[in-house]
């Protein structure tokens, strides 16, 4: 596991990282993180210990990352599952300007678990508009309705809602097609990776320590990893790179044409 934790990042040409959190039992958690490069292959990155998914377990995690030769001047685009301290974190890291996407699966499953059965088809609705819709003016004004719309029934979804709207439309603002937009814009990924290594540990009764969840836990990534597809819109993937490099460098990034056949 130490090998694994120190080898050499800094051939990746890393596009996409999504960071997660698995709960081993009540007072141990483990923070992972798998990267897409730009042809599409799926990477374990790393795995650390904590006992909550606090910036502080986070930044520890980001930080072997770069030690290990993640650049941190890169712009990337990172997907997570809505967890503040994780923005917190990565924003900190790699700058206040980095991509972010929340993942939509997450936000929509927050949203319908909180309001009457009798809204779910109708809400579930506006949100596949939101997430398919090309324009991502038109898709936050979609959001924002539904928003106004559970004010009564709901106020706190109503609230939930709105909160962190940038972020949920991340991928829709970055200009990419729908196909790359549905394979990055949740944390499946690396859920895919978490229940692999669920299957590994599932025969340990008891964690003695944080060393040995770490040891099981790295031992389920790179099991993970040998079932690892090419993400489904690999071929889309320059154009998400090119989206980055304009995020980052506006005046002199080149043009994101979504119709442009990938190379």
């Amino acid at each position: 596991m130490a090998e694994w934790m120190a080898s050499d990042l800094s051939q990746l040409d890393l596009l996409v990282i999504q960071i997660d959190g698995l709960h081993m039992d009540e007072n141990l958690l483990m923070i992972g993180a798998v990267g897409v490069d730009a042809d599409g292959g799926k990477h374990p990155l790393g795995v650390v210990e904590g006992a909550t998914e606090n910036a502080a377990t986070v930044q520890a995690l980001l930080d072997n990352l770069i030690e290990r030769g993640l650049d941190p001047e890169i712009c990337r685009l990172f997907i997570v599952d809505g967890a503040k301290a994780l923005t917190k974190a990565i924003r900190r890291t790699f700058g206040a300007d980095i991509p972010i996407q929340r993942c939509q699966v997450h936000k929509a499953r927050n949203i319908t678990d909180r309001i009457d059965p009798k809204l779910h088809a109708a809400v579930r609705r506006t949100l596949r508009q939101a997430w398919e819709i090309d324009d991502a003016t038109k898709a936050e004004h979609l959001l924002r309705n539904l928003a106004r719309r559970l004010e009564l029934e709901a106020p706190g979804v109503s609230k939930s809602i709105l909160e962190g709207l940038d972020e949920i439309l991340t991928v829709t603002r970055l200009g990419l097609p729908l196909e790359l937009r549905r394979s990055l814009a949740s944390t499946n990924i690396i859920e895919s990776m978490n229940a692999v290594i669920r299957q590994v540990c599932r025969n340990v009764k008891r964690w003695r320590d944080a060393q040995m969840a770490l040891r099981w836990t790295a031992a389920g990534m790179i099991e993970a990893a040998k079932g690892f597809r090419r993400l489904k819109a690999c071929k889309q993937l320059p154009i998400l790179k090119a989206a980055l490099e304009k995020h980052r460098n506006p005046e002199t990034g080149a043009p994101v044409d979504p119709m442009a056949e990938a190379a």
